[in-house]
């Protein structure tokens, strides 16, 4: 029986030697995440410095102001908790560090920004939906901006909070535009500006950046008798911008922040929260199709031929994912190398590397685990039959993990690497250490291999934020070797991980031809 050509696998012809799945397409960096169904729901809120965000997710919220306070570049979760608790989570350490929810409780004395700190307090709204505050959109860059789609689209919705004398840059359009196109569900929120609702005199307000410009009350404003409601203006002239940019959003939700009453978008988030929870919820059954049964082997399977097949597939596979993370780790250099000169220079240099390697971290686990998906329903395809349902390839995926262990290369593949202030690479295992990277943790994961964790230890910014070292180019000369090493440890990483998915895999499946059946 010879199966069929499967989706995103290049299959082999007859007679010629098997070819590696090359048309299966890898992540590409600013791809938004699709949510999974076992993804907890999220409001994103984001937007430019000085719009008052913080003040307008407390009033939602209930809270004081101070209690969402975070360090500059650091991530904000609440959650919904009886007790109220804060958790700071740091890149190098397995266990969070805590400390007071109340306003005046200091943090911890940190080496370096966490990743994320997670507030829990027992208020009623965080039982839809959870809360992230995210880094103001103008201190992103390329980075950041791929980190926040990320977010958004597991977390299904976003809030972005802008002032009335404040208009979308170039970048900011662009991220609505990738999140439009995502599908994601986005609400606006506008906030006065540093003199209140009052439109500027000089007709229009430019963005920076070649972005879109806002235009003023005289022109926005239709010939009327009743007084002009300069809240309703300024909330029309914003969205006439933004439509311009991205008429996708036509669709969006704007709401303006009134004297800290936020009952019509807490009324909408809530709503959104019911429909979306429904539609996750009903997008996967709770028994998937073959999640039980027998699975019989195809009959004319050769189990030498089966191992040959899939050897030369992972290692093309694992070929293709090196390259592209050593293009991606030669564009970040020049990235970081133009900010250093040009930007935030040395002392930015710690915040800057750490951002773009969470960025990385996010772009080889997505590409290993596409291709892993790949390699194995090829490879079942063949053994059992095509199309292979998704309950077979639960059990087998399920399967192919638990062997990891068993194989010396297998060890330990929860590891962080960790860059030092020599400009070295270490290592730190454990899944707490793999938890500390993340800036917004989503459900637990299904997939094969463990996520790809990279991130600059706290001497990195001991040694870059201190006193003598404030040298532009010692600073690309330190960042280029570190880029080197990481480019090293990550083929490394990625070539042992492939290694031993070959050995798991391989082993399920032989075991499947000797005895006719799927035993897992």
């Amino acid at each position: 029986m010879k199966p069929g050509p499967l989706r995103a696998v290049e299959m082999p012809g007859t007679g010629g030697s098997a070819e590696p799945p090359r048309r299966a397409a890898l992540a590409t960096p600013g791809a938004v995440t699709q949510p999974g169904p076992d993804e907890p729901l999220a409001v994103v809120a984001a937007g430019p410095a000085g719009a008052g965000r913080r003040q307008v997710l407390a009033a939602l919220l209930g809270l004081e102001p101070g209690m969402l306070a975070v360090p500059v570049g650091s991530c904000l979760v609440v959650n919904h908790a009886r007790v109220p608790t804060r958790a700071a989570y740091v890149p190098g350490y397995r266990q969070p560090h805590s400390y007071g929810a109340d306003p005046p409780a200091a943090g911890p004395a940190l080496a370096r920004p966490p990743r994320r700190v997670e507030l829990s307090v027992p208020d009623p709204l965080l039982r839809h939906f959870a809360v992230l505050d995210t880094p103001d959109t103008g201190s992103l860059g390329v980075a950041g901006g791929r980190v926040l789609l990320d977010a958004v689209g597991r977390a299904g919705a976003l809030l972005f909070v802008i002032s009335a004398d404040q208009a979308f840059t170039a970048a900011e359009l662009h991220l609505l535009a990738e999140v439009d196109r995502a599908g994601v569900a986005v609400f606006f929120a506008v906030t006065p500006g540093a003199t209140g609702w009052a439109a500027q005199s000089d007709g229009t307000t430019t963005a920076e950046d070649a972005g879109a410009s806002v235009p003023s009350a005289a022109r926005t404003a239709a010939p009327s008798r009743r007084p002009v409601d300069p809240v309703e203006v300024s909330v029309a002239a914003h969205r006439a911008a933004l439509l311009a940019a991205v008429p996708g959003l036509a669709g969006a939700r704007w709401y303006p922040a009134r004297q800290a009453d936020h009952a019509a978008l807490r009324r909408a988030l809530v709503g959104w929260a019911a429909d979306e929870g429904l539609r996750r919820a009903s997008a996967q059954p709770p028994v998937l199709p073959g999640e039980h049964g027998r699975v019989n082997v195809v009959p004319g399977v050769d189990p030498g031929e089966l191992g040959d097949r899939l050897d030369r597939q992972v290692r093309a596979c694992a070929q293709r994912i090196r390259q592209h993370l050593a293009l991606e780790l030669a564009n970040i250099h020049l990235r970081v190398v133009q900010e250093v000169v040009f930007g935030v220079g040395a002392a930015g240099l710690p915040q800057l590397l750490d951002r773009e390697m969470e960025a990385l971290s996010l772009l080889a686990t997505a590409q290993c685990d596409q291709a892993v998906r790949a390699v194995l329903d090829e490879a079942a395809a063949r053994v059992f039959g095509a199309p292979l349902a998704e309950g077979v390839r639960h059990r087998i995926a399920k399967a192919v993990r638990w062997g990891l262990a068993d194989h010396p290369a297998g060890r330990e593949l929860d590891r962080v690497l960790l860059v030092t202030s020599t400009a070295g690479v270490a290592g730190l295992s454990g899944a707490g250490a793999i938890d500390a990277l993340a800036g917004f943790p989503g459900a637990v994961r299904v997939e094969v291999l463990p996520p790809v964790g990279v991130a600059l230890s706290g001497g990195c910014w001991q040694h870059w934020r201190g006193p003598g070292n404030d040298d532009p180019n010692g600073a690309r000369s330190w960042a280029q070797r570190a880029l080197r090493e990481v480019e090293l440890e990550l083929s490394s990483e990625v070539s042992r991980r492939f290694e031993v998915i070959r050995l798991s895999l391989g082993a399920v499946l032989a075991d499947a031809v000797d005895h006719g059946i799927l035993l897992a």
